[in-house]
């Protein structure tokens, strides 16, 4: 093997970001998901590094393992940052919610009985490995989605992706954390008693950082959140809690802290000061989520075997998953949005969250029948459905600088918001205290 070389490691991993973004404008210009690209880079790289000398070995996955942790957090944490609980949205929260939330469950079910059939593991093993299949990708969805001219339809692919995200990593972390409990009964009191705690701690908890961190006067505050973050997610994990529902309710009393500190808790927040925060982490959490994704994509490319997704059980175990996934969805969209259901029928992308749980199956509940080959599948499968979607309809990918562009405009309105507002807040505020 190659010696390794820390100059040539630390060009590597500049150039592939630096790639990455160049991925975005391709896509912008050509509309095929950037997603796809970075996971031929990864294909490339392997063969690449194989033919210098270079060997793939476990370090990649014990290098997926903290990318893992820190990618579920900024995912996780991203997704509740763009989650605005206002009455006007609320058909479409409702809506996309149930449609997330029976896709995820009926596509998981039925694929967990065709794995079963197909490879032999039990229902189980077989529903473990399903779930991931199960999930829309918000990490294209949210990019891919700015360009649509409808505004309704935007914002219900945002939604349902965020929630098919935050819904499938609880699925999935719910499955692997009662794996070995029997009993049905202890089961639901292991899940409510886990889940209630979780959330009285996750209130007090997000409820005191931001109340604590909107009164820091120093620069650097934005990565001493996010490392709180981490911390608090892990030692959950450490104590079996529910600990994405920690980053989720933070996120959430983040954002819409105006909904969450009213009465007397007005008196406790400064505005101004956390509409700050919010603005700059939102930027930080999006820049970090995109570093993220990048190396995900790479090296999952890096781990694949070009020989297995032409396997022929590949081939027809990845087409039922892919005709029950749309099928499904036709129906969903139907039944709840009752209306044109185009682009949005074709926009159902397999990609990081898939990655990630797959990789996070632990290594008692792994199957040895199962192939990786069906994981690359669905994914190239999806993409490129959802790229002919967007054609046929005349809609253009957006890149994350121009999404960007877009965010800080509405910061912009936001602010502009918060002064005019500020005023009759503190009236009410003297009022309340009188």
């Amino acid at each position: 093997m190659t010696e390794f070389n820390a100059y040539v490691a630390v060009i590597a991993t500049s150039l592939i970001i630096i790639v990455s973004y160049l991925f975005n404008l391709v896509s912008n210009k050509t509309n095929v998901p950037s997603v796809l690209l970075l996971i031929i880079l990864g294909i490339g790289l392997k063969y690449g590094a194989e033919a210098m000398g270079f060997v793939n070995g476990d370090y990649l996955i014990s290098v997926l393992e903290v990318l893992g942790i820190v990618g579920l957090t900024m995912i996780v944490l991203e997704a509740a940052l763009d989650l605005e609980l206002t009455a006007d949205r609320w058909p479409i929260i409702w809506k996309s919610f149930f449609v997330a939330l029976i896709a995820l469950v009926v596509t998981a079910i039925a694929g967990a009985y065709i794995l079963q059939y197909a490879y032999g593991d039990t229902f189980f093993t077989s529903l473990v490995y399903a779930v991931p299949l199960a999930i829309i990708s918000s990490a294209i969805v949210i990019p891919s989605v700015g360009g649509l001219k409808d505004e309704h339809t935007r914002e219900f692919m945002v939604y349902e992706a965020t929630f098919s995200d935050i819904l499938g990593i609880m699925f999935f972390y719910f499955l692997i954390g009662n794996a070995e409990t029997e009993s049905t009964t202890a089961i639901v009191w292991d899940v409510v008693s886990n889940i209630g705690i979780t959330v009285g701690l996750s209130v007090l908890l997000s409820y005191g950082l931001v109340l604590l961190f909107q009164k820091l006067d120093t620069s650097v505050k934005l990565f001493l959140l996010i490392s709180v973050l981490l911390l608090l997610y892990s030692v959950g994990k450490l104590f079996h809690l529910s600990s994405l529902i920690i980053i989720l309710i933070f996120g959430l009393i983040l954002n819409n802290h105006k909904l969450f500190f009213f009465g007397r808790l007005k008196q406790l927040i400064d505005f101004r000061a956390v509409s700050s925060v919010l603005n700059n982490f939102r930027l930080i959490t999006m820049e970090s989520a995109f570093v993220v994704r990048t190396f995900f994509f790479v090296i999952f490319g890096m781990t694949i075997t070009i020989a297995t997704i032409f396997d022929s059980k590949v081939a027809w175990v990845s087409v039922i998953l892919l005709a029950i996934i749309f099928i499904l969805r036709f129906i969903l969209l139907k039944l709840f949005i009752r209306r044109d259901i185009l682009p949005q029928l074709f926009i159902a992308p397999r990609g990081l969250i898939t990655i990630l749980l797959f990789f996070s199956i632990p290594a008692e509940m792994q199957s040895q029948n199962f192939n990786s080959g069906v994981l690359l599948f669905v994914i190239i499968i999806t993409s490129i459905v959802m790229t002919l979607g967007l054609v046929l309809t005349g809609t253009k990918i957006t890149p994350y600088d121009d999404f960007a562009s877009y965010y800080w405009q509405e910061v912009d309105k936001e602010i502009e918001k918060i002064e005019t507002d500020e005023p009759e807040a503190l009236e009410e505020q003297q009022s309340e205290t009188v």
